[in-house]
């Protein structure tokens, strides 16, 4: 990323679109449905930052939930997003919000705010394992960086975690079955059916670390490191080159040589690249990589078209797969 896509990875303010939004929020006032009040058909209204989340929700709410994703396409790059009016008015009639949290999509909790919002917030990222102890404010947090709420030393990207988004699938359903109990019997049945799904991701990932041990990786971001860890693989990326991509800097000359001596000096399985987000950095990175013939494999922040978060997972273990098994 350039300095100029820097710029936007914080939310242009709600502010900048208060006429828009007030006209809107008031013509909904006096709308059937109401502020956090279920859809016309008696679906729960689900607002998620992103499609991961949404989809996710689908697979437990099933017939029961109304879900809208904030981001919904890969060609909306998460750290580039702007909300609109519309994003806002959504966030304000939705009974159940679904974040990543960790500074990723910081824009929700704006959203969250300028709506006056009070239906459950499901932070992902307070559900992981790896989430700091001490911490008192998963948008700004000791240590974070001012910009977007980003925790050093702690990987954001926990949809990649197996783990975590069990553990949000779980307050997913039980969210779902204090809001409409009803359908608690579908739920339960349909957060089992997700569960199994993610213990068979979990039992790949595990046969592929049992089989080849412990390898290094070069990640130009550490957007899919919890899947590639729970594989056996260890980034030796130069902490200086990934953060200066993250956020969105130039990497240093002397930092980008030293990475590109990682690359050369061999024994990788594998360069781990981000699809939608990179720069002339990571572009030199990948070309040293193919150079080598080295794999070079590219992940996604958000859902392929017509893809479920479970296929989604699978096929990120099939990727992972081809570089070790050669």
């Amino acid at each position: 990323m350039t300095n100029s896509q820097r710029s936007l990875r914080r939310l242009i303010p709600v502010v900048a679109t208060a006429a828009a939004s007030a006209l809107l929020l008031a013509g909904c006032a006096s709308g059937a449905a109401g502020s956090g009040a279920a859809s016309d058909d008696g679906k729960i209204r689900v607002v998620a930052s992103t499609d991961v989340y949404g989809q996710i929700a689908e697979a437990i709410g099933g017939d029961h939930v109304d879900v809208t994703s904030v981001i919904a396409s890969a060609s909306q790059d998460p750290h580039e997003f702007e909300a609109t009016a519309s994003d806002q008015l959504a966030v304000q009639r939705a009974q159940l919000l679904i974040e990543n949290g960790g500074g990723y999509d910081s824009f929700m909790d704006t959203l969250v705010e300028g709506s006056g919002s009070t239906a459950p917030l499901i932070t992902a990222a307070e559900l992981s394992p790896a989430w700091p102890s001490d911490s008192e404010d998963h948008a700004h947090t000791e240590g974070a960086d001012d910009d977007h709420g980003h925790i050093e030393g702690f990987n954001e990207h926990v949809w990649y975690d197996p783990t975590t988004i069990s553990a949000v699938a779980d307050a997913i359903a039980s969210e779902l079955t204090t809001l409409v109990p009803d359908a608690a019997a579908d739920i339960t049945a349909n957060v089992a059916t997700f569960q199994s799904g993610l213990d068979g991701i979990e039992g790949e990932v595990a046969a592929l670390k049992s089989a080849h041990g412990d390898t290094e990786v070069f990640a130009t971001e550490p957007v899919p490191m919890y899947l590639a860890a729970a594989a056996g693989m260890t980034s030796v990326t130069p902490g200086a080159f990934s953060e200066a991509v993250e956020e969105g800097q130039d990497v240093a000359p002397a930092v980008l040589l030293e990475s590109l001596n990682v690359i050369k000096a061999g024994g990788l399985v594998a360069v781990l690249a981000n699809a939608q987000t990179g720069g002339p950095e990571t572009q030199q990175v990948i070309a040293q990589a193919d150079g080598q013939g080295i794999p070079v494999l590219e992940f996604t922040e958000t859902l392929p078209e017509d893809t479920t978060y479970i296929q989604w997972m699978t096929d990120n273990v099939a990727l992972l797969a081809s570089a070790l098994d050669g």
